[in-house]
């Protein structure tokens, strides 16, 4: 085993084990350190010790003229500069390198939401009912409603619901658990495909998730994401729409009904809160709306 594929064994321990970042997360890390290695071997670097700050921005140079984008580079520098954090603090490198390497910038898009009037078309249960549609129709309630991510939603156990108090009790990102609430609305839907759809998909079988798939399973996120454009198309919305949409609009519409920014924050399970300030925005009709509204001369 080579040097740098001992270090990357190591390195992928500690963000398992010490860090318990997401398992996505991990696999990103784990392929864009395997890119940066290739990198060095091509130019005969192939110890720890040899790598050199020129390494680095030369590689990154390299991804630029391959048309990598911005955001790419961006969690590639973050990969490094987690790894090389870990060698240095591990002793398997000296200084670490990275501290003088400024990261590309990337701008913050504003995420897109769906108008309260489309998430209304996407709630409505269409008029002819299976199981699989009870299903779908729970579900999308439970992803507008809490605000949970995809992942969250796919995985979510049947214990983790508690449909006498409305609330989920989520494992989320880095193993942190957090209490989201839902409505009652949402709650009588849960209950509606408890009751009339869930026995009938898992014919007799068991499972610990939730929404369970035809085949008893979890169902997986590619699925989901396929269900919500079809549902989509169904309520006559004419643009992509995804479950990170759905997210968006939570969070969106919570605090332009004047929902407190931390509550939102711990809801959507984001551990610092510019993550969450990215929400704040208004379109200008409505701020247009509100200098009229308010100013003395409006």
């Amino acid at each position: 085993m080579s040097e740098f594929s001992s270090a990357l064994d190591l390195f992928l321990q500690y963000l398992v084990v010490e860090r318990r970042l997401a398992e996505n997360t991990i696999k990103a890390y784990h392929s864009d350190l395997e890119f940066f290695f290739d990198f060095l071997q091509a130019r005969d670097v192939t110890t720890l010790s040899r790598i050199q700050p020129e390494h680095i921005r030369a590689f990154f140079v390299n991804c630029h003229k391959r048309g990598i984008s911005t955001r790419t580079n961006g969690r590639r520098l973050a990969a490094l500069r987690t790894f090389f954090s870990f060698t240095a603090g591990s002793g398997l490198t000296g200084e670490d390198l990275l501290v003088n390497i400024a990261g590309p910038k990337i701008g913050k898009a504003l995420p897109k939401a769906l108008s309260i009037a489309e998430v209304d078309a996407l709630l409505s249960l269409p008029a002819r009912t299976t199981p699989l549609i009870l299903r779908n129709h729970a579900m999308l309630h439970m992803l507008y409603a809490t605000g949970i991510r995809v992942s969250e939603l796919v995985e979510l156990p049947v214990t983790a619901c508690n449909l006498s108090s409305c609330h989920l009790r989520i494992l989320g990102k880095g193993s942190k658990e957090r209490m989201v609430p839902f409505n009652e609305t949402t709650r009588d839907t849960i209950e509606e495909y408890l009751q009339r759809a869930r026995p009938l998909i898992l014919k007799g079988r068991q499972s610990r998730v939730l929404f369970v798939s035809n085949r008893g399973r979890a169902m997986s996120r590619g699925r989901f994401w396929q269900i919500i454009k079809e549902w989509a198309r169904g309520a006559g919305i004419n643009h992509p729409v995804s479950p990170h949409m759905l997210r968006h609009s939570f969070a969106t519409h919570l605090l332009a009904g004047g929902a407190d920014l931390r509550a939102v924050q711990m809801m959507l399970g984001h551990s610092d809160i510019a993550t969450t300030q990215i929400y704040t925005h208004v379109d200008r009709s409505r701020l247009k709306s509100i200098h009229q509204r308010f100013h003395p001369r409006g």
